[in-house]
């Protein structure tokens, strides 16, 4: 499978992983709601766990996209938003050496805001589980679970994306 046809499917089945509206979507603990606009987003990026064969697609707002592009990530603006839709990955039926979606899994975003989100590195932090979107988390402590993963990349801005190159046909 050709990495366009790759990228196509992972944003396709973001597509299909629920029928529910934003508004029937609860919003995160510490307010941040369940982006209504989110699967009309631009992949930035793509990756793949192997510690629990997982793969991603991770898609930004206009803010995050027009900032991946010109390479202006570290800091992320404020008001970019990175959303990563994640799936349990499998082998295509018709092509076992491809790795292919399966089950949905979850999407989360983030929210890049050096003020409101001072004491989580700048990023508020959103996760909705399982076909129904479940919210993640009891309470707005719960950012701190994802600000204490993404601590090691403090100097890429807290964020373990690097935006996938991309070839405008320039030749510079």
């Amino acid at each position: 499978m050709n990495k366009s046809l790759f990228l196509l499917t992972l944003v396709y089945a973001s597509v299909a992983t629920t029928q529910l509206k934003a508004g029937e979507i609860a919003d995160a603990p510490n307010g941040i709601a369940f982006p209504a606009d989110y699967m009309s987003w631009q992949v930035i990026s793509t990756s793949s766990r192997t510690d629990n064969e997982t793969l991603r697609a991770i898609l930004g707002n206009d803010i995050a996209v027009k900032a991946a592009r010109s390479g202006q990530i570290n800091p992320w603006p404020n008001g970019a938003m990175l959303g990563k839709v994640v799936w349990k990955q499998t082998s295509d039926k018709h092509w076992p050496a491809a790795i292919v979606p399966k089950k949905f899994v979850h999407v989360e975003f983030m929210l890049k805001h050096a003020v409101n989100y001072q004491s989580t590195g700048g990023w508020g932090y959103a996760r909705w589980v399982g076909q129904d979107l479940k919210v993640y988390g009891k309470s707005p402590d719960f950012a701190n679970e994802c600000y204490g993963c993404h601590k090691p990349v403090k100097d890429q801005d807290y964020v373990f994306t690097r935006p996938a190159p991309m070839f405008n046909g320039s030749k510079k």
